[in-house]
């Protein structure tokens, strides 16, 4: 076992995890942060981004003593400090960005870095962003249009594709 020590969502936390524990089996199992999602275990779907260190990272590929003292932000982490939506979770809301709700966690989380680094994304942009999330449901144009509203651009002219 070893034990590992991190701050998450702005809160310290530790446990014992053995070597081989993932980021995202410590989050859901040892902490009962259910909101990251284990979509593929082969880091294929997306749906367990979180960001570490304020890059995203796919807590299935990571080690959770890999995070040892680093800061880690997941989904639950995302709404605003009185508790509504952030303006990416309002914007997937609005904009009809999610259906079942299984990978917009990791689609919130991944469109947060997006925004981070790229404010005022262009379609074809975040189209190559989300590159590493798959959605089932939705046939990703109203995700899409969200991400653009999330980034204050207008969305009326986004024609599906």
């Amino acid at each position: 076992m070893t034990k590992v020590s991190m701050t998450i969502n702005g809160t310290s936390v530790s446990g014992d995890v053995e070597d081989q524990t993932l980021l995202v089996e410590f989050l859901r199992e040892d902490l009962r942060m259910t909101g990251t999602h284990v979509g593929c275990d082969t880091s294929q779907c997306g749906a367990c981004v979180v960001h570490v260190d304020g890059r995203p990272v796919k807590a299935c590929t990571m080690f959770a003593a890999e995070a040892e003292g680093a800061e880690v932000s997941t989904i639950e982490g995302q709404a605003n400090a009185d508790g509504s939506l952030n303006v990416i979770q309002q914007a997937f809301q609005d904009h009809h960005g999610l259906q079942c709700g299984f990978c917009t966690p990791g689609m919130v989380m991944t469109t947060a870095a997006l925004l981070k680094e790229n404010p005022k994304p262009t379609v074809a942009e975040v189209r190559t962003y989300l590159e590493g999330n798959i959605c089932r449901c939705t046939g990703y144009h109203n995700i899409v249009k969200a991400i653009m509203a999330a980034s204050g651009q207008d969305v009326s002219t986004i024609a599906a594709e």
